[in-house]
């Protein structure tokens, strides 16, 4: 009988950064310095998910944000201009990411109980390896573990939205079946992740990007403020093609056991 080998979690926003702050801040500091140009955090959240170089470009290409560009340097935005905020953007990162490792409420838990049933803990991240190296110690400082850790610069096929880190956990993990894995991501890419690697994916709502709130913030919410952040949330991942939507990994348990009913009953995603 058929059930889940593996679970792969995104980090910022998934397991550890309630918000998905460490990236969000960094990309308007990075332009900021780089080219003392402004954007906005919400600017800022739009393309998260993607690996950070691809997210600077996609950024430059928006139309709010190349008009603006056009606007006050008389050009347009080129891929020189993004190498230069990266290079800007990148030793930020690392410096200040292991300020944002602690694990998000709930998600230890999940993570311990999943290991004790043998399912296998993945991972991939739109950080590049050298932020990697500088969160990994820090979040195995707080409990987290995960057995496989892919970054977004590991591949030459590229990172999200392609199947390609996905896949990469399910070699390393040593996974028969990639309808046996679950994708846990969220940003919308990283949805996306997992259905091109063809796993059950799972999009989180309250914890992460979609939602945009810190912990501290969302806990002083009221019913109606959350619902009202949440539900936008909710629909992009599901128009994204999420196969379930929660609030963070402290509810995905649950789903584990429904897709371990739907294995067994012949499902695929």
């Amino acid at each position: 009988m058929k059930q889940v080998q593996a679970v792969i979690f995104d980090w910022a926003g998934t397991i550890v950064d309630f918000g998905s702050f460490a990236p969000t801040q960094i990309f308007v500091d990075a332009f900021r310095r780089s080219y003392d140009f402004d954007i906005t955090l919400e600017e800022a959240r739009g393309p998260m998910g993607l690996g950070k170089i691809e997210h600077i470009r996609t950024l430059g290409a928006t139309q709010e944000i190349a008009q603006r560009w056009q606007d006050q340097f008389g050009c347009s935005f080129t891929e020189e201009d993004a190498q230069k905020i990266y290079q800007t953007f990148l030793p930020l990162q690392i410096e200040r990411v292991k300020l944002f490792a602690d694990p998000i409420e709930g998600a230890l838990d999940t993570v311990n109980g999943l290991k004790a049933e043998g399912i296998k803990i993945g991972s991939c991240s739109g950080y590049p390896r050298p932020v990697m190296e500088a969160l990994i110690p820090a979040a195995a400082e707080k409990g987290y573990k995960p057995d496989a850790v892919v970054a977004s610069d590991d591949l030459a096929a590229g990172s999200r939205p392609g199947p390609w880190m996905a896949l990469q956990n399910v070699i390393e993990l040593a996974i028969t079946d990639v309808a046996t894995c679950i994708k846990v991501d969220d940003a919308t890419s990283g949805i996306a992740e997992g259905l091109n690697a063809g796993m059950w994916t799972v999009g989180l709502s309250v914890s992460g990007n979609e939602f945009g709130a810190t912990e501290a913030e969302y806990k002083a919410m009221t019913e109606a403020e959350v619902a009202e952040r949440r539900e936008p949330a909710e629909a992009r991942m599901k128009a994204a093609g999420a196969h379930y939507v929660i609030a963070s990994v402290a509810d995905l348990p649950a789903v584990v056991k429904e897709i371990n009913i739907r294995l067994a009953n012949g499902e695929r995603p």
